[in-house]
């Protein structure tokens, strides 16, 4: 439990603070063992975790990362700086995280554990690097790495974000094109093709049109409880695994789901290393076995560059470059220089893919149209040639 104190020294001097206590007489002990004189001490209430818990866009902490260095930088104290950063960002969701987290500074607590304590908004990898410039006193320049860092990774998640929209919405238009076309377009051929001997495509186009006007709660229902089901497998570290397998042999868009996730793990790691964090698990999903054989393998005292060979994932040229930076003990820096060089080829790639992307879902949903106006098509070329006979 936490108690809030209001205290005097030996010579006169107050003092104000909070301790942590398991009751009203531990804190009190607590006082006096610092040779404190207490004037008052009342248990502090339960903070609501609402704001901890709330999620920060990536952009916004790029955003406060670099402006707390500027801060810092012109000599602003931290507590000062947080609340400028705070009133610039009045009503946003990082403002009400930043409120707390001035409180808490206030109190006492470190940057580090305050930022610490809400793992959802503040990721533990940025957690770890402000940690490494605090012990170190070189905040100002972990805090500028840091949001170049967030950035960059950010720029490169919206270059493929935006690549896949147009792609996504072809889909979503013909799906609707489709099923509007199947619900209320074709119904209207049914009375006119009724006696009619009906071909395979036009058997499945009123097959499908039945269902969905008859049964078309059902349908939605069984879609919506089937892509639920898939998001939960994929959750799992084993549909996870799987999944991502699978992409990786994609034609082309796997080549360049793989120049991301290597892009990411790199400057990832040149990151860390640059602002003394310890090596740790980066976290690429994509390369999540190469990277815990990796990482294990330096903890052993061998090669960073050995155990990713072997992973066969990393293209020959990025562990050329690897394994020279070992030698040469400028890992850090080549990594960085890495992840740059990668990403401007992953951006063609990217772009190579949605081309080729494009065309394709054209093609499917125009084969889909054409197999629908083939199944409607076909009987009335039937009747017409019967009644010409």
């Amino acid at each position: 439990m936490d108690f809030r104190y209001d205290a005097k020294t030996a010579d006169g001097q107050r003092i104000q603070g909070t301790l942590e206590a398991e009751s009203e007489a531990a804190a009190l002990r607590q006082l006096d063992e610092r040779s404190l004189f207490p004037v008052a001490v009342v248990a502090e209430k339960e903070r609501p975790a609402s704001s901890g818990s709330l999620r920060v866009r990536s952009r916004d902490l790029g955003v406060f990362y670099g402006q707390l260095a500027d801060l810092l930088g012109s000599g602003v104290p931290l507590l000062r700086a947080i609340q400028s950063i705070t009133r610039a960002n009045e009503g946003t969701r990082i403002a009400a995280v930043l409120r707390e987290v001035h409180d808490e500074i206030a109190e006492g607590k470190s940057l580090t554990k305050a930022l610490g304590d809400r793992p959802e908004s503040f990721p533990l990898l940025h957690v770890a690097m402000i940690q490494a410039g605090e012990r170190a006193s070189f905040l100002e320049e972990v805090l500028e790495s840091l949001s170049s860092f967030v950035d960059r990774l950010d720029e490169l998640r919206a270059k493929v974000r935006g690549a896949l929209i147009y792609p996504a919405l072809l889909c979503v238009v013909g799906s609707a094109v489709m099923i509007a076309a199947l619900v209320f377009f074709v119904p209207k051929f049914a009375p006119l093709l009724g006696d009619v001997e009906k071909p395979m495509p036009t058997v499945v186009i009123f097959t499908l049109s039945d269902v969905l006007r008859n049964h078309g709660l059902a349908v939605a229902a069984v879609a919506v409880v089937s892509i639920v089901a898939l998001f939960s497998a994929l959750r799992s570290p084993v549909g996870r695994r799987v999944f991502d397998t699978w992409k990786l042999r994609v034609p082309v868009v796997g080549a360049a789901l793989r120049m991301v996730a290597i892009s990411r793990f790199c400057r990832i790691l040149g990151t860390m290393l640059q602002n003394g964090v310890p090596m740790q698990q980066p976290g690429s999903t994509l390369l999540a076995a190469q990277i815990d054989e990796a990482v294990e393998s330096v903890r052993g005292g061998a090669t960073l560059s050995a155990p990713l060979e072997a992973g066969g994932l990393f293209p020959p040229q990025v562990l050329a470059m690897i394994t020279v930076a070992e030698e040469s003990n400028q890992l850090q820096k080549v990594l960085v220089d890495i992840a740059d060089k990668v990403e401007r080829r992953t951006h063609r790639r990217v772009d190579q893919a949605v081309r080729l992307l494009e065309p394709l879902i054209l093609c499917v949903v125009a084969i889909a149209i054409g197999f629908l106006a083939l199944g409607l098509l076909l009987p009335i070329f039937t009747l017409a040639g019967s009644l010409g006979q």
